[in-house]
């Protein structure tokens, strides 16, 4: 994984509920944990936009509900600074569901995506509609 260039603030925690913006099933997802976090004892894990998870589907179709996936957070309501100065924050929190190989599970993103995410995952950059 590439290092993301702006500085993300990691506004979502374990227990978040995000919502899936890709068509691979589930319609919103629970984060786990977040991978490759190394944080302090007792303190939840943290992730911003262009971090990968793992997640579990609460709602959506039969097939991917309660499976334990893996993501990457591409928008997040909390505002966060590119290296610019450019301020951006989005109106949802939202992921795409990837597989082992970092390769988006979907073939349609939902919605922008930011800059942060596809830097560090080019290929969910194909199938979204924007970038912002």
């Amino acid at each position: 994984m590439k290092a993301v260039a702006s500085n993300v603030v990691r506004a979502l925690e374990t227990g978040s509920v995000l919502k899936c913006a890709d068509n691979s099933g589930p319609k919103e997802i629970r984060v786990i944990s977040v991978i490759s976090y190394h944080g302090r004892h007792k303190r939840r894990a943290t992730c911003g936009v262009g971090s990968k998870i793992t997640c579990s589907a609460v709602t959506g179709s039969e097939k991917t509900m309660h499976q334990v996936l893996k993501a990457v957070v591409i928008r997040q309501r909390k505002e966060f600074r590119r290296q610019s100065g450019l301020r951006l924050s989005f109106e949802d929190n939202a992921a795409v569901i990837i597989t082992d190989d970092n390769e988006p599970k979907g073939t349609l993103i939902k919605g922008p995506v930011a800059k942060e995410a596809t830097e560090r995952f080019p290929l969910l950059a194909k199938v979204s509609s924007f970038i912002i």
